[in-house]
């Protein structure tokens, strides 16, 4: 069983005296900033002048550029996107840590494939919220938190994982629990999960579900309806109870075509192999790689496909029906994915 802690096992007072730089504000980095204010700690922003700047300001915190805001700061948080972290680091950051200073992320992607190598005399901590920023901060302000992972991936004073644990209980983290992991794990098993099954499997899934339906001369609403929208009650109910739960809810008839169907659509066997193929991938470097490259590049593959998807006619088809039903939810956690940019 991996190691959890709770409230218990932090102390905020790790954080007194200490000035907490959050670099980015978007998703993850405006409820990190809001959340460890209320806690009582001494936060600042840094950013690029722009639309994030003057929003910060708004909401009420001193910003300042990067290179600024991580030389007045003990504790750097990068909160921006992976791809566009080692440049912001190289360029803003690295020359103004101090000795005995930590640099935080939320995500150990240029830490494990050795985009950003900090000096040795900082440390170097994870500190992840399991869910997208919107969500952290409304849990915090309901006296909740979300689940957060914590890795120390360099204890250079001696005590980077009471400062850790400090600033996850800073952001709302320690109400939920926290699971120690590392930033290798972390990383690997995020990739893996986003492609496999989260992101890259599921759409893929529903997509071929819409396609195979409208194909056999279905209406692609009910399409929609049937391989798409119900996706988020099912994940709902799993979420809540397990798969156990989410078959006790639904109808025999659906449980006995999960257990006669499924395999035939997805077999074990086949499906493990391509995982395993996709695991190996992010194991050796070769994803991160291509995505370094593919960022370095102009991006042509990544634009191709994200504008032939919202052509997709599952995409059209589902903004349509949304926009005119009242179970809509409200625009808040649009961007709850993109947990770091600013």
């Amino acid at each position: 069983m991996a190691k959890m802690y709770y409230e218990k096992d932090c102390d905020l007072s790790n954080l007194d005296g200490k000035k907490i730089a959050i670099i980015g504000y978007g998703s993850q980095g405006h409820a990190h900033a809001q959340n460890l204010r209320d806690s009582g700690c001494d936060v600042i922003i840094g950013l690029r002048h722009g639309k994030s700047w003057d929003k910060a300001e708004k909401d009420g915190f001193e910003v300042y550029t990067v290179a600024e805001a991580s030389k007045k700061a003990d504790i750097v948080m990068m909160l921006v996107n992976d791809e566009r972290a080692a440049q912001i680091y190289a360029e803003s950051v690295k020359d103004n840590l101090e000795p005995g200073n930590a640099i935080a992320f939320a995500h150990g992607f240029n830490i494990r494939y050795k985009q950003i190598v900090p000096p040795a005399d900082v440390d170097v901590f994870m500190a992840a919220p399991k869910g997208p920023g919107h969500t952290v901060r409304s849990q915090y302000v309901a006296g909740k938190g979300v689940p957060c992972l914590i890795a120390v991936q360099q204890d250079a004073t001696g005590h980077c994982r009471q400062t850790a644990l400090a600033y996850i209980a800073g952001i709302g983290g320690a109400r939920a629990g926290i699971m120690e992991t590392t930033m290798d794990i972390e990383t690997e098993t995020d990739l893996f999960g986003e492609q496999t099954v989260l992101c890259g499997g599921v759409v893929d899934l529903m997509q071929c579900g819409f396609e195979v339906l409208v194909e056999a001369g279905y209406d692609p609403e009910n399409a929609y309806f049937e391989c798409i929208h119900e996706m988020k009650l099912i994940v709902d109910l799993i979420n809540k109870g397990g798969v156990a739960a989410m078959n006790y809810s639904i109808s025999d008839t659906a449980e006995y075509g999960e257990y006669v169907s499924g395999p035939r659509v997805l077999p074990h066997d086949q499906v493990k192999a391509n995982m395993r193929a996709v695991l190996s991938d992010i194991q050796d470097g070769t994803f991160a790689g291509k995505w370094i490259a593919e960022n370095k590049n102009g991006r042509t593959f990544f634009n191709s496909k994200r504008d032939k998807l919202a052509k997709h006619p599952m995409e059209i088809v589902g903004k349509e029906l949304r926009d005119n039903m009242l179970w809509k939810d409200s625009a808040e956690g649009d961007k709850g994915l993109d947990s770091a940019s600013n």
